[in-house]
């Protein structure tokens, strides 16, 4: 007996002492061989995990900046873990089962602790794991956790093969659905990304599958999903504050390799609100025209050229209303309030099927629905303007409301000043928000939103500008099941101003102008299978337009009364897209879009000899409809096409071709977007624009997907857009198709673009070229422009180079840095004086023959916000920034005067010297 329990125990000691070897060896781990200097951390891990079979896991946000200087000679790879995080924050953990853990500060445990699991039963009767106390004492990360180590059941068991999984990913802290947000599991490799509504829907074969989800600022996220048969499951993922975070799109990194959309570009609200601006105002716009292909004509102008387009060739969506001026205070602020918004999309190429009417671009802005767990507010202060959002539940989870406003106090400023000029002027808008969203049911949601604005501009007391936008949107969104649901989307958009003159009473009068549409559009979106995709729909939009109404102010005044007569029209259309994915590398989408016009009465229409130009003088009839009856009908098909191969897992090429039809068309006298421009739309005389355009790109990502390149190529042709022959009179024209001209167009160019998403020094910088040429060739007109020839458009200009740049020293604490340089805008020089008889005469280049001087600026600002404690009344940080830092006076415009004979030319600068702000931000 004591020889058979000495055996016993040698044999104990034996066995203990090879499991605590073969458990710290499995700790220790492999040994490992090398020399690394000043390496990229994710190449180093590369390295060691060729050279053993352990794996690891890490946040390559974390480490892209972390680089490595070790010296290894058969040493374990704790050890050499330790030396390459030496003087760095990242701690390393190694499991049993062969995974290295790489996270900041505070090592992870590869072991469960006791107390781990607690007997609590969930609905469904399994057992729910808790987290220790100790461990986890916050009740959000032990939710957290319980939700992502969860095993969730979806549907019940039966005989198919694959399933159907759908649902909406949402905020955790304010309920609100998520736009972008990337939903996928792993092997195999099926993804997708939510719509606008949050909404997702994968087709997944049968079993057990880890669901990951990634969103823009937020925590990733995970589910354990037993998928029996088809069936929803929602997620709410919370929000993502790290030191060295991000604010840029990181949801799907990998979406422009991966996404078969090309020239679509998605701005998250965070990263619009670095960007400085002048008076301290973040504006959407303004960021939206640092991207590559998007121009403006000068200093103080929002109205945007999109690939060679003219500015009334973009559609601005607010909420799928249209929002026919996006500005305030004659471009000086964007239209859109920064706190009420959600998400910012310009697509500039391969533009869906489902958008129409315009040829060069789609701009879609979003706002938020409102917090459905509590009630919050946000606002900010500045010099010249102050903002206030007020959000929260109607119906804790149900129902929600948001409603923001914006004021300037400008005309307060303005007397005070001793000027007397700017004593006597008043500037002043204002614009209101509101939205409700309510959850009807699980298959039915409603969401009612508005938008109204008002400005108000006169200068030394001279003519007073008037003119605001009224915009409604009703959306009924209703899910079949899984794989179907449909959008039913209400809408009425309106925008008019009015000119007064009241100074002289002889010449006192006042002029307005209006344009209103009502549309309804309904769109269904399917989901046969992960690799397909079917969008269709349907629409109409009914226009009435005021062109114009002049009447007296005075009982003095001499100005006769006048009114252009009203325009309406009926403009349809049907469409369909399908996406496929072929295979892993290979997808497709295929759309198409047929859209009718009809120009309606009751409204009198001139008639024209054939054969010769359209004026006054060659008018021979005059005919009249009655209300309601068609005057001139246009339709035609639009094609989409889009194409995605993919060369490797980090690099792709894409091609597309769309064809758009536009029936309205912007009147203005200058080159920039003004308030008092006036639309017309197509009739007998006037024929709609057409354009086409085809575009090629290469994408590659670097470093784990942390650097985008990118490079688009697009060539577009145009045609029966208008141009204006020299001295065109815009304003009160009866008979404005004598003064315009049906333009052919061509632009073409390249775009590149460099983007860092994440670290502490991220942004992007782009480089395009690009030409913009117009050809009047038309022989209903009376006048051809350079004798036919093609020459510069108005926006054409070549050269343009932008860096975005943001630097964030501490959680509490960022800089930002813009510069922005492009050729100077073309321009038409008077050459020289002659006499024709007795009569001075000026003799000017050929239309757009030079330039104005070439534009550059920089930008700078700093970001300072309070301490992060989450017990406060409210949440405060300050903005200070510097627009134009150089103090360049970048011309606007350059004109010419005849002064005692001579000809002067002068030049105008709207922001000729550097301009800091200050503002105020808060949030509770």
């Amino acid at each position: 007996m004591p020889h058979f329990y000495h055996k016993l125990i040698l044999s104990i000691l034996i066995l203990t002492g090879l499991t605590v070897s073969a458990f710290a060896q499995q700790t220790a781990g492999p040994l490992v061989t090398g020399k690394y200097a000043n390496t990229p951390f994710q190449e180093f891990v590369e390295d060691l995990e060729a050279q053993t079979a352990y794996t690891f896991y890490f946040d390559r946000e974390a480490v892209d900046s972390v680089m490595v200087s070790v010296e290894a000679d058969a040493l374990p790879l704790s050890q050499v873990l330790e030396k390459a995080l030496l003087g760095t924050e990242l701690r390393f953990a190694i499991s049993q089962q062969r995974q290295v853990f790489i996270t900041s500060q505070i090592p992870v445990l590869t072991s469960l602790p006791d107390g781990f699991f607690n007997k609590e039963e969930d609905a469904a009767g399994a057992t729910a794991p808790q987290l220790a106390e100790q461990y986890l004492p916050q009740p959000e990360k032990r939710k957290k956790v319980v939700s992502e180590l969860k095993l969730y059941e979806v549907g019940v068991p039966g005989s198919s093969s694959k399933a159907n999984l759908a649902g909406t990913i949402r905020d955790a802290n304010t309920g609100e659905a998520i736009i972008g947000a990337y939903v996928y599991i792993e092997s195999p490799n099926i993804g997708t990304a939510t719509d606008q509504y949050g909404y997702y829907s994968l087709t997944l074969p049968v079993g057990r599958h880890e669901l990951k989800i990634r969103a823009v600022g937020l925590k990733n996220t995970r589910r354990q999903v037993m998928l029996h048969s088809d069936g929803k499951l929602d997620i709410e993922m919370e929000e993502d504050v790290r030191t060295l975070k991000e604010v840029l799109v990181e949801a799907e990194k990998d979406r422009n390799v991966s996404g078969l959309q090309m020239g679509m570009e998605r701005l998250d609200i965070r990263t619009i609100k670095q960007v400085p601006t002048a008076f301290g105002e973040t504006d959407i716009l303004r960021v939206v025209l640092t991207l590559p292909g998007v121009k403006s004509v000068g200093e103080g102008s929002t109205g945007m050229n999109v690939r060679g387009g003219s500015t009334d060739q973009n559609l601005i969506l607010l909420n799928d209303a249209t929002i026919y001026n996006p500005s305030h205070l004659f471009g000086f602020f964007s239209a859109f309030n920064p706190d009420v918004l959600k998400s910012v999309e310009l697509y500039k190429s391969a533009i869906p099927a489902k958008y129409g009417g315009r040829l060069s671009s789609v701009l879609e802005v979003t706002t938020r629905e409102g917090n459905k767990k509590e009630f919050t507010g946000s606002g900010g202060i500045g010099l010249l303007t102050s903002r206030l959002t007020l959000e929260g539940p109607i119906v804790k989870d149900k129902t929600s409301f948001l409603i923001g406003g914006r004021t300037t106090y400008s005309d307060w400023i303005l007397k005070q000043l001793r000027n007397k000029s700017f004593k006597n002027s008043e500037a002043s808008f204002y614009d209101l928000n509101a939205q409700v969203s309510h959850e009807i049911n699980e298959k039915n949601s409603l969401y009612l939103t508005g938008y109204i604005s008002k400005d108000r501009f006169k200068l030394a007391a001279d003519t007073l500008y008037r003119y605001n936008n009224r915009n409604a949107s009703i959306k009924w969104k209703h899910n079949f099941h899984n794989k179907l649901y449909s959008v039913l989307t209400g809408t009425h958009s309106h925008y008019s101003y009015d000119i007064t003159n009241e100074e002289n009473a002889v010449n006192a009068a006042k002029l307005a102008f209006g344009i209103g549409q009502t549309g309804l559009q309904l769109d269904f979106n399917y989901f046969p299978t992960s690799k397909h995709t079917l969008d269709f729909g349907a629409s109409a939009i009914r226009y009435q337009v005021s062109p114009g109404t002049l009447t007296p102010n005075s009982p003095e005044s001499l100005i006769s009364a006048d009114k252009v007569q009203q325009e309406k029209a009926l403009e349809s259309a049907v469409y369909i897209s399908d996406r496929y994915d072929v295979s892993q590398r290979l997808s497709l989408s295929f759309g198409l879009r047929y859209s009718l016009f009809n120009a309606l009465g009751a409204r009198e229409v001139y008639t024209y000899a054939a054969g010769v130009p359209k004026t006054v003088g060659t008018v021979t009839d005059t005919v009249s409809y009655g209300a309601g009856k068609p005057v001139a009908t246009y339709h035609g098909p639009e094609f989409r096409f889009s194409a995605r191969y993919g060369l490797s897992d980090n690099s792709s090429v894409k091609l597309s071709y769309n064809r758009l039809r536009q029936y309205v068309h912007m009147l203005s006298n200058t080159t920039t977007m003004s308030p008092t421009d006036t639309w017309k739309l197509s009739d007998s005389n006037i024929k709609p624009q057409i354009g086409d355009q085809v575009a090629l790109g290469y994408y590659r990502n670097f470093r784990a997907n942390t650097v985008e390149f990118s490079a688009e190529a697009y060539y577009k042709w145009m045609q029966d857009f208008l141009d204006y022959r020299s001295g065109a009179s815009i304003i009160m024209n009866h008979h404005i198709e004598t003064d315009v001209a049906n333009a052919e167009g061509k632009a073409y160019g390249v775009e590149v673009m460099l983007k860092k998403a994440t670290g502490k020094l991220n942004g992007w910088v782009s480089y395009t070229y690009s030409r913009t040429l117009v050809r009047v060739n038309d022989p209903a007109t009376s006048e051809i422009i350079n004798n036919g020839a093609w020459y510069a458009g108005n926006y054409d200009k070549p050269h343009d180079f932008t860096l975005i740049s943001n630097y964030r020293f501490s959680q509490r604490f960022s800089t930002s840095l813009n510069f922005t340089y492009s050729t100077g805008r073309p321009i038409t020089l008077p050459l020289a004086k002659y006499y024709d008889g007795s009569t001075q005469r000026i003799l000017y280049s050929d239309r757009n023959q030079y330039r104005i001087p070439d534009y550059y600026r920089v930008d700078f600002a700093m970001n300072i916000e309070g301490n992060h404690k989450v017990q406060k009344l409210a949440h405060s940080s300050w903005t200070l920034a510097v627009y134009n830092l150089t103090g360049r006076k970048n011309p606007y415009s350059v004109y010419f005067k005849s002064e005692n004979g001579r000809i002067r030319g002068y030049k105008m600068s709207i922001f000729g010297q550097p301009i800091p702000t200050i503002t105020y931000n808060f949030k509770f």
